[in-house]
């Protein structure tokens, strides 16, 4: 018999979606949007949908398997964990609990993920990843400026005369958004779209400004110099609420607009406009994480985040400077999850140069990884170096659902659970503030087991299994401990399956701020403590014609690698119908020089690697630019990650992945 039952998304995702599934016979039968969830209202996109693809393929690994000479062979859970804790036990006598790596992502957000730190922690701490390929420098940059990050309440922007999505095309990646930016035009919102390609969010825009890649911070830089020659800056925020605009003011009076203009490739018409927009007030400006991801990344978010400040929307409804909202995470006690008191040591690499730290590590080496909630072999920069670090160590473990090709590496494969198959409550630190509850609606096919099962076992085999003798329902109330003051509970989850955390609807409001002077910082303290100069600066892609002109004319085209439409990173791809092929991307420039075709078979090549695939011919981008969707399977013609940097990022904490310089030629045959 079908029943309808609530459940959540658990994709590491800006829209968390409520789901309603239907199981029959003890399978999933289909997902759709739960119209009763306050935010996404019934409507979800196609990697929701797909998770029942995810759950139900018979790809899917079913039990434990152990690479022997070469080939994997079928083993027991038993065989497997001894084998593995015997290995941990080995490797803490002789070299330290941190010649283990524990190599992680986000591809998931469940409260319950977090088990694997109590069990790294519990077993005496080991080598951990710091920083984030995907919004890592942003979210530095924001703690220097701010104190915390903070995002409005996705309704204030019904507030807004003027909302500028500035590098996020929120039709793919925030499609509630998507939703109240056409709401919030038909109301008398002004909208404005700035991106390297013209995309669906550009489409509905009132007015679309393209930007040369990786020149957002100049382009916020040359707006705040019109603002400041029209008198046009709000100088009341400056002096009450914020400290060392005096630097900023400096860096405006050494540079021109021309050397701006130039840099950037956008008009001078087009800076005077956007400057009216930003003393039009309320301004509402929701910035992507892709122009992060290069060396000046943090610098270029901090001079967004400063012109929203100089131009007073900041603290103000319809304003803001919305780029993650971590205030929702910061609702769980996630400290009495993970237990980071048991750390007795600890050694941190940040997650772009894992490989690097791997292949370097001395007293002690790294001798085994642990791989969970990710997929490195495609996800984490320059490939190669990833391969090659990631096969020197002694053993290999990856916890996943599928024979990834970081799985395919392994020494050890432990297959886990779906979001159907297990209990946890999903949430994300990016847009709105609800939490879902995703209650077992499946048993899990063959001997697949839940990450909490196989930690469980492995602490039993270590000598620390009773930090794990607790049910999920008793860790999910951990998490929720410090909600019990809001009357939010485990059982409210379970009624109402999705529930609003404690939030600022307007963040900043008091122009209070969590920096070190309690003031907005346009020269952080923050930054200086850390060993960086704090000061907003002129800064630029490393790999661009400004910083490296011979590899500039070497490899002409900037390559960027936006996500998938149809797969959460590289999840979906050996899912879903048409994903497995590459599709380079090109501006229409780029065909006319090279004389490639639509559908022509071309080579995307750099010092680091290259790849093949058929060209498509973007209607409208800025000149020189080529994208390759990342996540790509190495068996369709990836990763495009051979071709990426694995440099840190300005602030240290995040990618460089768009910093990137190729070439590109048409192939015969």
């Amino acid at each position: 018999m079908e029943q309808t039952f609530n459940s959540s998304c658990p994709l590491n995702c800006w829209d968390c979606c409520g789901f309603e599934v239907k199981v029959e016979d003890g399978k999933i039968k289909s997902i759709d949007g739960d119209r009763n969830h306050p935010i996404t209202q019934g409507k979800i996109c196609s990697r929701g949908r797909n998770l029942e693809l995810r759950t139900n393929s018979p790809e899917r690994l079913v039990y434990p398997q152990k690479k022997v000479n070469g080939a994997f062979v079928r083993v027991s859970w038993e065989q497997a964990l001894d084998e593995i804790a015997d290995k941990m036990k080995e490797l803490k006598e002789k070299y330290g609990t941190t010649s283990i790596l524990h190599s992680h992502d986000y591809a998931n957000s469940g409260l319950l993920v977090n088990l694997d730190q109590r069990f790294f922690n519990c077993y005496g701490g080991v080598t951990e990843l710091v920083g984030s390929i995907c919004w890592g420098s942003g979210i530095e940059a924001q703690k220097w400026d701010f104190g915390d990050v903070y995002s409005h309440h996705p309704d204030d922007l019904f507030n807004s005369k003027h909302i500028v999505i500035w590098g996020r095309n929120v039709a793919r990646t925030n499609m509630h958004l998507f939703q109240k930016l056409q709401e919030a035009k038909k109301r008398g919102a002004k909208l404005t779209v700035i991106d390297p390609i013209y995309n669906a969010t550009a489409k509905i825009a009132h007015h679309y400004f393209t930007i040369k890649p990786g020149m957002d911070g100049l382009l916020a830089l040359g707006i705040m110099k019109v603002l400041k020659k029209e008198d046009k800056l709000d100088y009341h925020f400056i002096s009450n609420y914020s400290v060392g605009f005096e630097d900023l003011d400096k860096l405006l009076d050494s540079v021109t607009l021309e050397e701006i203009m130039e840099k950037t490739e956008v008009s001078h018409e087009t800076f005077s406009f956007l400057a009216r927009v930003y003393a039009d007030k309320p301004v509402s400006t929701f910035i992507g994480l892709g122009m992060q991801r290069y060396d000046n990344g943090g610098n270029t978010i901090r001079l967004i985040d400063a012109l929203v400040a100089v131009s007073g929307n900041i603290g103000i409804p319809g304003g803001g400077a919305n780029y993650g909202n971590l205030q929702v995470g910061q609702s769980f006690d996630i400290e009495a999850l993970t237990l980071p008191e048991r750390k007795q040591a600890s050694r941190k690499f940040t997650m772009m140069k894992q490989a690097e730290g791997i292949l370097t590590a001395q007293d002690p080496p790294v001798k085994m990884i642990f791989v969970t909630c990710g997929n490195p072999f495609l996800q984490v920069p320059d490939t190669t170096l990833v391969e090659k670090a990631f096969t020197s160590t002694e053993m290999l473990v990856v916890i996943d659902q599928y024979m990834t090709d970081t799985a395919l590496a392994a020494d050890y494969v432990l297959p886990t659970t779906t979001v159907f198959e297990t209990e946890d409550i999903y949430y994300a630190s990016m847009y709105h503030t609800y939490a879902n509850y995703g209650p077992k609606l499946v048993d899990p096919p063959g001997e697949v087991k839940s990450d909490l099962w196989i930690w469980t076992e492995l602490a039993k085999r270590l000598g620390f299994g009773e930090e794990f003798q607790y049910s999920r329902k008793d860790f999910i109330e951990m998490g929720l401990s410090k909600l019990k003051k809001h009357e939010i509970s485990y059982e409210r989850f379970v009624q109402e399956r999705h529930v609003e955390l404690p939030s600022v609807k307007v963040p900043w409001s008091d122009y209070s701020f969590k920096t070190p002077s309690g003031k907005y910082e346009f020269t952080s303290q923050l930054g200086i403590q850390k060993g960086f100069d704090g000061k907003l600066a002129f800064s630029l892609p490393r790999e661009s014609k400004w910083n490296n002109q011979k590899l500039a004319e070497k490899y002409p085209y900037t390559f960027l690698t936006i996500h998938p439409m149809r797969s959460n990173h590289s999840q979906h791809y050996h899912l879903v119908k048409g994903m497995e092929k590459l599709k380079v991307e090109i501006s229409p420039d780029i065909a006319e020089e090279k004389g490639i075709r639509e559908s022509d078979y071309v080579r995307v090549w750099n010092d680091r690697g290259e790849i093949k695939g058929w060209a498509s011919i973007m209607k409208k981008a800025h000149p020189k630019t080529i994208n390759v969707d990342e996540g790509i399977w190495k068996k369709y013609g990836g990763s495009v990650n051979v071709l990426t940097p694995a440099r840190e990022s300005d602030n240290g904490l995040g990618s460089t992945l768009y910093d990137c310089l190729v070439n590109i030629e048409k192939l015969s045959g």
